[in-house]
């Protein structure tokens, strides 16, 4: 499945054609609205009934760059979220440069995941603080590779005000699965429990939490 899909921000020659710009360059002129309400249905890869698209990242020094790379990534990102019929699962690095404020509302939760470490939380404060910086309040930690009841506890007390919804148990199968090339989903059945404990407990805190708040 994996090599079925290819990241859009390395689609060099998909890029220029939309922006009228070649990847790489800063400057000049180039579309900052690209069309791309056909590349979802036409890039991704369809899997149990989920469609799977790979965006990738703009590889060019200096933060919140202007390139076509970043114009046509963000685009559409915001198409993506501004779609009515769709559930959405963003899958993105340590940050939220792809959102803004024109697209915050339609942000139902922004889930942090962490490891039970105090560097991957001073990590977490800073994506807290870049998410309300552009009002996204509705925020929530998942630990990972969680090993004991104690790094339950480090979490809950160490986090940085984030609300812990559910942690990741470390397994061993996460790694068997890889080398074998097997879904995570199939192959450990514990973490596939956890993640379905982690899903029902979101529901439950959306449904409490008035559109704009979090619970405390």
């Amino acid at each position: 499945l994996r090599a079925k899909l290819s990241p859009i921000s390395e689609m060099d020659a998909l890029i220029e054609e939309r922006t009228g710009a070649k990847p790489g360059t800063t400057g000049g002129f180039f579309t900052i609205n690209p069309r791309v309400d056909d590349i979802p249905e036409k890039f991704s890869v369809q899997h149990r009934g989920v469609r799977l698209l790979e965006m990738g990242r703009v590889e060019i020094g200096g933060s919140g760059c202007i390139c076509p790379e970043s114009a046509l990534l963000k685009t559409l990102f915001t198409h993506l979220l501004l779609r009515e019929d769709d559930v959405l699962i963003l899958d993105m690095y340590a940050g939220v440069e792809h959102l803004g404020r024109a697209t915050v509302d339609f942000v139902d939760a922004l889930l942090v995941v962490v490891e039970p470490t105090h560097r991957s939380l001073g990590t977490a404060a800073l994506i807290k603080k870049l998410a309300q910086d552009i009002g996204l309040n509705r925020l929530w930690l998942v630990g990972n590779k969680v090993r004991t009841e104690a790094e339950v506890l480090f979490l809950q007390k160490e986090s940085p005000g984030i609300p812990l919804l559910g942690y990741l148990p470390a397994s061993n199968a996460v790694h068997e699965a890889d080398r074998l090339g097997a879904a995570v989903y199939d192959y450990a059945p514990p973490l596939r429990k956890a993640a379905e404990e982690i899903a029902n407990e979101l529901k439950r805190e959306l449904q409490l939490a008035p559109t704009g708040e979090q619970p405390l």
